[in-house]
């Protein structure tokens, strides 16, 4: 590919860009869309905007570039949480390091690159992007130590700028586990594989043994129960209904204790007795409703504790001396769990891990199809051969500039859509006790997967390794990759332009949003709810395309200077494009504490390291062995700080210290707020969400809730559906459904005098 091509493809990138980030700002002024576009501020404030019409709206403006560039940290923290202020982190970092590359190498390195041999020199648009790479220095060059002086510059910089992020991250995250309220998940355990007993319920098994074995810390616990929330509801009504059923039309509602469901609670709730009916067989109809939900208990509760301390003891002490039963882990944030994954059978997650591995396996291999066919596009003379009857369309300029320097990163592009979905399924069979946890992994899953098929499978199927065993002698590998990637650099130079620039025109637009409001508005004719819109960050996708990226950077850095300028734009772009989304957009459900950024530190370790060796492989084979010793040293000190990283920061996000959950637990004895935390605790972790959380208050088998101040509803007749509604001592959500599926059964099927 030549100058030209790339131009065409930067000119097609900047005008798509730039039509996108105008209609945006248009499109954010009109009110009916502004669900689309502020979602995260009408969930918060729940008011909808009415603004008269104005020329203004249909002038494009670059107020939102401006906002977003004077918020502050301390704005981003409030809003989006430590994660969002992560991830910001993460493009700042890329910014402050490729600067200083873009700098060295664009001022030292391209020059000799350009005039690494005596040659010829084209007219710039119809030179070759290979004149600027490292492989038109010709072996035995002096000016290869340039390059070894920029790589150490680079990599120098690069330790330095991570070991300072880490370390300010380290202390937002302590300072976030301090300054934050009390959270139920520091005195929550989840418990796991419960063993099961024919004697006694999960429930009271639960019961025993942290009685025995905990009993000075151990205060009260709750079940997880199969049934969704559907299901309980229908169960609900039926049982109602049955009970309806042998009963007069004249009835009168009494106040009982029966257990919820879900929760595991004592709840206000009711029964219908007939006058003539006797308290025995209330007695019966409790005792087979308890039967049948302690039938629905799963092998798994939560365990609240009286202090942080204790709960994370237990949950990292070896409960039993088997090891698969009495599992224990730190339970997550309510709103982070995923309580659909907390039946799964403790001794089935080894197997589901197994099972996924090799399905992410076998998808990475069935993505080589797309991938081969897209080099293919970037070899215009193999083009040529295999598809005889495009040769003469394929002589034209700019079909040829079109075909090599644009179209196969779009395709490329378009194929990785379909990876984030698919590998956040295989995240939810794995077994993830919590949405963050899955969210992580399945950052991790399209991080390794994008890493191998952008970057290797092209590498080594798009040059002259396609003819040769790549991975025939390990050995050799450096120095393949050395004559492979610079070959390759016009593929990743337009794959920056496409799946980079474009990706961030079409993040702002939210075109999928926009097109669901525009369906629902024009076609179903629906009127939208602008607060109900509500999005999550998608750190599953995001991070592991800016990840790649840096990756790139590093990689081409020395081998393809060119590079550089387009990977700044980007991240700048970005800087802007996502403060904008975290403040307009995106709310905060819930969130890791920063955890996605060993990932980061890993990752940028990992591509220092690749191409500290990818140049050790060049300078062999341009026969320079003084520029190769000294790399040797470079990664072998790289390696080391990574290592003193892990050991001095890492630890602060696997776990939390026992100095600072012991002064969290004093400040709140000296406060006297231990109590209302203790009677808070049951109602936090709730299967399904009630408008009132009396019915989750007493959230374990223990407890005992009066029903006295249930009033007593006037005589059902068949009827009166709408006046008595008003009147029915419900306490939830729940019982309301249940009450108006049992209603409307007992209509069909009550014979009418």
């Amino acid at each position: 590919m030549n100058i030209a091509a790339l131009l065409t493809s930067a000119g097609i990138n900047i005008g798509l860009c730039v039509l996108l980030l105008s209609l945006y700002s248009v499109l954010r002024k009109q009110p009916s869309i502004v669900g689309v576009y502020f979602g995260r501020r009408l969930a918060q404030v729940r008011t909808k905007r009415q603004d008269p019409f104005c020329f203004d709206r249909l002038v494009p403006s670059a107020s939102w570039i401006v906002k977003a560039w004077e918020t502050t940290e301390e704005e981003i923290l409030a809003i989006g949480g430590l994660d969002a202020v992560v991830f910001v982190r993460i493009l700042v970092f890329s910014i402050r390091i490729f600067s200083i590359a873009a700098v060295i190498c664009i001022f030292l390195v391209l020059p000799l690159n350009y005039y690494g041999q005596e040659m010829h020199h084209k007219h710039i648009p119809s030179e070759s992007l290979d004149v600027f790479t490292i492989g038109n220095v010709k072996a035995g060059s002096k000016g290869l130590w340039a390059h070894c002086l920029a790589l150490y510059v680079i990599s120098c910089s690069a330790c330095v700028l991570l070991y300072f992020e880490y370390k300010s991250i380290a202390k937002m995250r302590l300072a976030h586990i301090k300054g934050s309220p009390p959270n139920p998940s520091h005195f929550s355990v989840l418990v796991r594989s419960i063993p099961w007993s024919p004697k006694e319920s999960y429930s009271e098994a639960v019961r025993n043994f942290f009685t025995n074995y905990h009993a000075s810390s151990y205060l009260s616990h709750q079940m997880v129960y199969r049934s969704g929330t559907i299901q309980k509801l229908m169960s609900d009504a039926e049982k109602m209904y049955q009970m309806l059923k042998s009963t007069s039309i004249e009835q009168n509602c009494k106040p009982s204790l029966i257990r919820c469901g879900l929760c595991g609670a004592t709840a206000n709730s009711f029964k219908i007795l007939s006058n003539e009916a006797e308290s025995v067989e209330e007695k019966n109809d409790l005792g087979a409703l308890d039967l049948s939900i302690s039938e629905k208990e799963c092998a798994a509760a939560f365990v609240f504790f009286k202090t942080r301390y204790a709960a994370v003891v237990t949950a990292q002490v070896l409960q039993s001396s088997n090891p698969m039963l009495w599992v224990t882990d730190l339970a997550p944030e309510p709103h982070d769990v995923y309580w659909s994954n907390l039946c799964i059978p403790y001794r089935q997650l080894w197997i589901r891990r197994i099972a996924t591995l090799l399905a992410a396996i076998v998808f990475m291999f069935l993505f080589l199809i797309p991938v081969t066919f897209v080099q293919g596009l970037t070899q215009l003379d193999q083009l040529q051969q295999t598809f005889p009857f495009l040769k003469g369309l394929l002589k034209k300029t700019f079909v040829s500039q079109l075909v090599t320097g644009y179209l196969p990163s779009v395709i490329l592009m378009l194929f990785l859509y379909i990876v984030p979905p698919v590998m956040m399924l295989f995240s939810a069979v794995e077994g993830s006790i919590s949405r963050s946890g899955r969210k992580k992994s399945a950052c991790c899953k399209v991080l390794y997967f994008t890493i191998w098929n952008v970057f290797f499978v092209n590498v080594l199927s798009g040059s002259v390794i396609s003819q040769l065993n790549a991975l025939s002698s390990p050995k050799d590998i450096p120095t393949q990759l050395a004559r492979a990637v610079p070959t390759q650099a016009s593929f990743f130079l337009t794959y920056v332009l496409t799946s980079g620039w474009a990706s961030l025109s079409s993040e702002v637009m939210q075109l999928f949003a926009l097109l669901c409001n525009l369906f629902n508005r024009f076609i179903l004719r629906k009127k939208d709810d602008p607060s109900n819109v509500t999005l999550s960050f998608p750190y599953h996708t995001e991070v592991p395309k800016v990840l790649l990226f840096g990756l790139l950077g590093f990689t081409c850095s020395i081998l393809a200077p060119l590079i550089l300028p387009f990977l700044l734009t980007y991240f700048f772009l970005a800087y802007l494009v996502y403060r904008n989304q975290i403040l307009n957009v995106y709310i905060t459900k819930y969130e890791t504490g920063g955890q996605f950024w060993p990932v980061v530190h890993n990752t940028t370790i990992f591509s220092l390291v690749l191409a500290q060796i990818i140049a050790l492989g060049v300078f062999g084979l341009k026969q320079s062995p003084i520029a190769s010793g000294f790399t040797i040293p470079l990664v072998i000190c790289t390696l080391l700080f990574n290592e003193y990283c892990r050991q001095r920061f890492h630890p602060i996000f696997k776990s939390i210290a026992a100095q600072d959950l012991i002064e969290m637990d004093w400040q709140d004895e000296q406060f006297g707020r231990m109590e209302e935390i203790h009677q808070q605790l049951p109602a936090a972790y709730c299967q399904v969400t009630l408008t009132s959380n009396d019915l989750c208050k007493c959230g374990h088998s223990d407890h005992k809730q009066d029903a006295d101040n249930v009033g007593e509803p006037e005589a059902m007749k068949p009827g009166l559906i709408h006046p008595m509604l008003g009147k029915l001592p419900l306490s939830g959500i729940r019982e309301v459904i249940a009450w108006l599926f049992m209603l409307v059964t007992f209509q069909e099927k009550t014979p009418h005098k």
